[in-house]
């Protein structure tokens, strides 16, 4: 009996605590509103950088100014920011032209492609370019050049999960292609670019991107009538030395522990990024500039890490996790919260369950600072961004969950990703909203999340679907 008194003593004395600290988060949440909706720099900051410095591509001068760029920004703020120079395996578009039938295309590289690339081979259309696809006829693609849809082509089977364009690329390669080419989702003649390599190194076939209309005719003509291709390329790879830029307040009570906030700077170079990921990078960076003018310290450290290289293979977010792994740090990482391409929050998303309540419960404070947040929550794992390198080791990850209208998507590593698809109220909200969910998580109480270990990871990513696209980057650590 007195066992069960004090336990009940030492609940209602935990309960009490913590709704005096929603008390406390509920004004604080009021102030960061106030305060972004007053003096917010993140629009005008991204407007600067669009028209000044332009796209953002890792080891390019461009980049170089980005990362300044990004440094002097957040001094003038207040920190002492701090570059991690990291040196990685980097890519660039030189020539392209592809011609099919002897009709020229308009294409667009496939980042990683050879250096230098000159190929006819005969096409053989491949479908989605799924394992499926190739499973029916395992021979097709040897020593021919694939061609196959970017997304899921209308009128296939229902259910499918598709695959990032690295891995449709991966998938050629293991079937025997000399060469791949893939047609955008997005209508008309808008090209896509971006990594075709699982592992941020030079792929072996030359792989470049085509435009939806080219690539519906190019589909129906290879129904009835063979087709040749001819594409010739030169590309630059070289080792390069990039920066990530970050910036600390360190924790009140517990300064070991962190919560890491972060978002890629760079992009690639057929526009200026500004959707694919000023609207994230710039928001954290609007983020420390808040915590800063309010003068904000909570329990746990903070980290703000703009990200460099993770268009060519996350390679500055695999650069802080290696070091944080040598030096033993990441195991104080308690929540690393990824802003990549996320716009205007209705709710928050975690990898794991176990914050749910206390995640739930800081949307709700957010929600009575701004009826528009609908406090939704979302939970699970997911690839290809600078979360991936802290998740396979463990760490717990989150973020916020936003929209962006499909034809911003459609613009997706095109070259119509221009400043001028910004919405000034809606980045202001991604500072709003991630600046509550960011004070909330590290000046929690207790937080239920705790790193993975291997079997749970496993289970979590199998959960998650995420098996075959790991096996296909050569990350699938776990022998069945």
């Amino acid at each position: 009996m007195k066992k069960t008194v004090v336990f009940l003593v030492m609940l209602f004395s935990i309960t009490i605590s913590f709704a005096q600290v929603k008390t406390e988060w509920q004004e604080i949440f009021n102030r960061i509103s106030d305060e972004v909706a007053k003096n917010s720099k993140a629009y005008t900051s991204l407007q600067t950088e669009t028209q000044t410095i332009g796209h953002r591509l890792t080891g390019s001068p461009n980049g170089a100014k980005a990362e300044a760029f990004a440094f002097d920004l957040l001094k003038s703020y207040g920190f002492q920011p701090e570059y991690q120079t990291f040196e990685a395996e980097s890519w660039s578009r030189g020539t392209i032209e592809v011609t099919i039938n002897n009709v020229k295309y308009k294409a667009v590289t496939l980042a990683h492609s050879p250096v230098k690339a000159d190929l006819t081979g005969e096409l053989v259309d491949m479908g989605n370019g799924l394992e499926d696809d190739y499973k029916a006829n395992p021979d097709a693609a040897k020593g021919k050049i694939v061609f196959a849809a970017l997304g899921i082509l209308p009128g296939s089977k229902k259910d499918l999960h598709n695959l990032h364009r690295s891995e449709k690329t991966a998938l050629a390669i293991k079937y025997g292609a000399s060469g791949i080419i893939l047609f955008n989702g997005a209508p008309g003649a808008i090209l896509l670019t971006g990594t075709a390599s699982v592992t941020g190194k030079l792929i072996s076939i030359p792989a470049v991107c085509i435009g939806n209309d080219d690539g519906m005719k190019l589909k129906e003509q290879l129904k009835t009538a063979a087709a040749t291709a001819h594409i010739t390329m030169t590309n630059f790879s070289g080792m390069v030395k990039a920066r990530n830029v970050i910036a600390t307040i360190k924790g009140k009570t517990l300064p070991n522990e962190k919560v890491i906030i972060g978002g890629h700077l760079d992009s690639w170079d057929l526009a200026t990024g500004a959707i694919d990921n000023g609207i994230g990078s710039f928001s954290v960076m609007d983020m420390a500039r808040t915590f800063k003018a309010l003068n904000l310290q909570p329990e746990r450290t903070v980290v703000f890490i703009l990200f460099m290289g993770e268009e060519e293979g996350l390679l500055g977010s695999k650069a802080f996790v290696e070091k944080a792994m040598k030096d033993g740090s990441l195991i104080n990482v308690r929540y690393m919260l990824n802003f990549d391409m996320t716009n205007n929050p209705k709710g928050y998303s975690s990898g794991t369950d176990e914050d749910s309540t206390l995640i739930k419960s800081i949307g709700l404070m957010a929600q009575q600072t701004d009826t528009s947040f609908k406090n939704t929550f979302h939970s699970g794992l997911g690839l290809h961004s600078d979360h991936q390198p802290f998740m396979l080791e463990g760490v717990p990850t989150g973020g916020a969950s936003g929209s962006l209208s499909k034809a911003i998507i459609d613009c997706y590593h095109a070259d119509c990703d221009v400043f001028d698809k910004v919405k000034k109220d809606e980045i202001e909200n991604t500072v709003r909203f991630g600046s509550m969910l960011l004070y909330g998580l590290a000046d929690a109480p207790t937080l239920n999340a705790t790193h993975m270990n291997d079997d749970v990871l496993k289970e979590k990513l199998l959960k998650s679907n995420l098996k075959e696209a790991l096996q296909i980057e050569g990350e699938w650590r776990w022998k069945d």
